[in-house]
C-alpha cells in the first residue's frame, strides 16, 4: 500500500513538472512573439518617422476664413508644401471660440499630419472656460511659433475722435453707449485686449463678438461697431482708404506702413502692451522627432528673406520658437492673462 501510495506522489510530482515545463516554455514562447511584435511595430514606426511627411498635411485653423491667421497659414503651408513635397491645406473651423477646430485637431491621428494655428485666444480659453471639451495643458504639444504682432485701435470715421485720449474722453462721457468688436467672441484674444483697454482706462465700451476677423473688418465700415483692438494686417487697405482710423499702435515705434499712427505710449496709455503671436500645435502623443522636424522646418522658412519681407508687409515679424520655447511661452502666457482675467473679472458666458 506504501509503495503504491509512494509511486502515485512520484507521479503526480513528475507530472507537476512536465506541465511547469511546457508552461514556461509557451510562455516564453509567447514572451519571443510579443518582443518580436514589439520590434516589427517599432520598426515600422521609426520607418514612418523618417518617411515623415508622405501624404498631404492639414492645418486647422479656428477661425472664419479670410483674417490674418489664413494669410500666414497659406504663406507658411505653401512653404511646407514646396519643401516637403506634400500639400499642406488649411481647414477652417470657425466657431466655439476657437473650441470648434482645437477639438477637431485634439481628435485626430497623433500622427503630424493634423495641426493647429493658434492665437493666445487658445491660452486665454484654458484660463477662462472650466469646462473645455480637451486639457489645454496636456492634450497639445507645443511646435513653433510663426509671427508676432503689435495691436492697433481702430474705429470708425462717425465716430467724433482723432486722437486716442479724446476716444477715452468720448467713451467716459457715453458709459456703456459704444461697442467694440471681438474676432471669436467672449474669451478671444480680442475681447481681452478690448477688456484690457476698459480696465485701464476706467471706461465701459461693450463687446460684440464675431467669427472672424472678415466678419469684423465689415462690420467696422459698415459702423455696426465703433471700436477694434487687432492685428493691423487686413484692416491697413481700409485705413489708408479712410474707412476705418487708427488712433493707436503697441510697441516701442510706430509702423513703417502708418508712420502718421502714434503708438499707445505717445497717446498717453504706456501701460497698453500686449504684443500677440501665432503658433503650431499638434496631437500631444505626436512623436517628438516629428514635432522637431516641423518645428526646424517652419524656423528655416521664417528665416528665408521672402518670408520675412511677405510678413513685414503683413504688419507682422517673425517670431521663431522652438518646440520647448513655445512650450514655456505658452506657460508664461497663461499666468499673463490668468491676471487679466482675474483683475477684470471677466467670467464665461459675460
Amino acid at each position: 500500500m506504501r509503495h503504491t501510495i509512494s509511486l502515485s506522489r512520484r507521479q503526480r510530482a513528475g507530472a507537476l513538472r512536465a506541465s511547469i515545463c511546457v508552461s514556461m516554455r509557451f510562455t516564453q514562447r509567447v514572451a519571443q512573439w510579443i518582443i518580436l511584435l514589439l520590434l516589427m511595430l517599432q520598426a515600422g514606426f521609426v520607418a514612418a518617422q523618417q518617411g515623415y511627411p508622405n501624404k498631404p498635411i492639414r492645418i486647422i485653423t479656428p477661425y472664419a476664413p479670410g483674417g490674418a491667421t489664413t494669410v500666414l497659414g497659406r504663406l507658411v503651408g505653401d512653404k511646407l508644401t514646396q519643401a516637403w513635397g506634400q500639400q499642406v491645406l488649411l481647414d477652417n473651423r470657425p466657431g466655439g471660440n476657437t473650441v470648434i477646430g482645437s477639438e477637431a485637431m485634439v481628435r485626430s491621428a497623433a500622427d503630424g499630419y493634423t495641426l493647429l494655428l493658434i492665437t493666445s485666444t487658445h491660452v486665454i480659453n484654458s484660463v477662462l472656460l472650466p469646462n473645455l471639451p480637451y486639457d489645454a495643458a496636456k492634450d497639445f504639444a507645443a511646435v513653433a511659433t510663426l509671427a508676432g504682432y503689435e495691436p492697433v485701435l481702430l474705429i470708425h470715421p462717425s465716430v467724433p475722435a482723432n486722437t486716442l485720449q479724446e476716444f477715452i474722453a468720448l467713451a467716459r462721457s457715453r458709459p456703456g453707449q459704444l461697442n467694440y468688436a471681438t474676432a471669436g467672441g467672449n474669451g478671444s484674444a480680442t475681447h481681452l485686449t478690448g477688456e484690457f483697454f476698459n480696465m485701464l482706462t476706467g471706461v465701459r465700451i461693450n463687446q460684440v463678438p464675431y467669427k472672424g476677423t472678415g466678419p469684423v473688418l465689415t462690420a467696422l465700415m459698415a459702423g455696426e461697431v465703433q471700436m477694434h483692438i487687432t492685428p493691423p494686417a487686413i484692416f491697413i487697405p481700409a485705413i489708408k482708404a479712410g474707412k476705418i482710423k487708427a488712433l493707436a499702435v503697441g510697441g516701442d515705434t510706430r509702423l513703417s506702413s502708418l508712420p502718421q499712427v502714434p503708438t499707445f505710449a505717445e497717446g498717453g496709455l504706456p501701460a497698453y502692451q500686449l504684443k500677440g503671436w501665432y503658433g503650431v500645435l499638434a496631437p500631444a502623443a505626436t512623436p517628438k522627432p516629428i514635432i522637431d522636424k516641423v518645428s526646424a522646418e517652419i524656423g528655416r522658412i521664417l528665416n528665408t528673406p521672402d518670408i520675412r519681407d511677405k510678413l513685414v508687409n503683413q504688419e507682422m515679424e517673425p517670431f521663431i520658437n522652438t518646440a520647448d520655447q513655445f512650450s514655456a511661452l505658452i506657460k508664461s502666457e497663461i499666468a499673463k492673462f490668468d491676471k487679466i482675467v482675474k483683475t477684470a473679472n471677466i467670467k464665461p458666458g459675460e
